[in-house]
């Protein structure tokens, strides 16, 4: 009868926890469908204003500027004020810029909009997943962190099917000018307004969601987080946690000066590199100009719609590789193996392109193993290493900083890849990629720790056990 009654509660604690952290997952949903969905409107948007290489890059980058400022701020907002309440601003901010861009009387207004629906992906993109990081018991943190990844990936694949939809679609008839510009004459506009419906299902979500539980006991705030934990693993997991975050938390300092002790400077550079590459690899620049690489591989511009379809459903398949295997393998067998397939495939579509070898479907098809490396690998380890690694006292703080080394390297991939591929060519381009990607193999190997099956506590302590060790040796070594 007793473990009836048990099994019974984990089945509830298992649920409640999926439901909770699949809508915190919206917000990467969210981030991947703003992030994807430009892709279809690139050059549409460049012909309707008659944009440059300069400005259409600008029209691109700006919301990636947004999510910089976003960052920049939403660590130590989510550190005083909770996680749950940011989360909630960053998905008015989704609504307002789709809502906006949508009715953007000019070029001026449009990269307005796109800045304030960078803001919101800038501040989804750290806080989602520190909270279900936080959330998690760590036997399910990667599978759950996992997840945040792959409501991106569907955001893609869903923005791509969006996207070639109503491009395959704008002849037909509309009643009202305003539809007509909408759906028709300015199909772009279409593209960017069908955000506003998922961002207010993300709105409404989060008003159901409890607050993180490590940031109450933070805030002294024990019995709140103990009737949430209990509701997530059962009483005496909750109580397990609860003394590990007190042992583990005691005297601890808050101000952002503990993040730069030499204690945690591995980890420093391991939030501060990671995220960085997993964006210079060039992952953004066939999202973000997928139909023109494919343009000029030989494909039509409808064609080059259905093949960034595909790369998105690739992207979402080979994520799910991620979910199913980080908390078994771990996370530093995926990085090599998929870092690795990444560089290998960038090598070869540079190869390719510089050959002509651009008939046929071969550039497609290494695109797609490169996105499938990408999906498993780089994708969702990159956040749940990032979300893992930091103290509890300051870890809003320290995602800030990962994130925003993250939006850095997608600001300058945005920014830079026309530019590019006019003055270098595809071939230099994807070659370039990959060398900015390999130094990923050596930061795997000589600094990143393996967490799986770690709790946050653990994980912390680590970094103390190493420092001190690291010391023990470089006292007994000869001066």
């Amino acid at each position: 009868m007793a473990s009836t009654i048990n099994n019974t509660a984990a089945r509830k604690g298992s649920t409640y926890l999926y439901l909770i952290c699949l809508v915190a997952a919206l917000g990467g949903f969210l981030f991947g469908f703003d992030t994807a969905v430009i892709s279809g409107t690139v050059s549409l948007v460049k012909r309707d204003f008659a944009l440059d290489a300069v400005s259409e890059g600008w029209f691109v980058s700006c919301a990636l500027l947004g999510c910089i400022v976003g960052v920049a701020f939403s660590g130590k907002m989510s550190d005083k004020y909770g996680r749950k309440l940011v989360l909630i601003i960053s998905a008015v901010m989704f609504l307002a810029s789709a809502l906006g861009c949508m009715w953007s009387s000019s070029f001026t207004t449009l990269i307005i909009f796109r800045l304030v629906g960078g803001l919101g992906i800038g501040v989804a993109s750290m806080v989602s997943p520190l909270y279900i990081s936080e959330f998690s018991p760590s036997r399910y943190r990667g599978m759950m962190v996992s997840l945040y990844q792959l409501a991106l990936t569907i955001g893609i694949v869903l923005a791509y099917f969006s996207n070639a939809y109503l491009a395959a679609h704008t002849n037909d008839t509309y009643a009202g000018s305003e539809m007509r510009t909408i759906f028709s004459a300015e199909v772009w506009r279409a593209m960017l307004g069908l955000g506003a419906l998922p961002a207010g299902i993300f709105l409404l979500s989060l008003f159901a969601v409890p607050e993180s539980p490590r940031w109450l006991l933070l805030k002294g705030e024990e019995q709140r987080a103990k009737h949430i934990l209990i509701k997530i693993d059962g009483e005496e997991a909750a109580e397990g946690e609860i003394t590990a975050f007190k042992q583990q938390n005691k005297n601890a300092d808050t101000s952002v000066k503990e993040l730069f002790k030499p204690i945690y400077r591995k980890a420093l550079w391991i939030g501060l590199l990671l995220p960085f590459l997993s964006q210079v690899c060039g992952i953004n620049a066939v999202i973000y100009y997928g139909p023109r690489i494919l343009e000029q591989a030989g494909f039509t511009l409808n064609n080059a719609l259905g093949g960034q379809v595909t790369i998105g459903l690739v992207n979402v398949v080979f994520t799910f590789v991620a979910i199913f295997t980080i908390d078994i393998w771990g996370r530093r067998p995926l990085l090599y193996v998929g870092v690795g397939g990444a560089v290998t495939s960038l090598i070869i579509i540079g190869i390719l392109f510089a050959l002509d070898i651009t008939s046929g479907p071969w550039i497609l098809i290494f695109i797609l193993a490169f996105i499938a490396c990408f999906a498993f690998s780089f994708g969702p380890v990159c956040w749940v290493i990032v979300s893992e690694i930091f103290p509890n006292s300051v870890r809003g703080t320290a995602m800030s900083l990962a994130t925003l080394s993250l939006w850095i390297g997608n600001f300058l991939v945005g920014q830079l890849t026309p530019l590019m591929l006019e003055g270098l060519g595809s071939s230099w381009t994807f070659w370039l990629f990959a060398l900015c990607c390999s130094p990923a193999l050596w930061l795997t190997w000589k600094l990143i720790p393996e967490t799986k099956g770690r709790s946050l506590e653990n994980i912390e302590n680590y970094w103390k056990e190493d420092f001190k060790q690291a010391g023990q040796v470089n006292k007994s070594s000869p001066i």
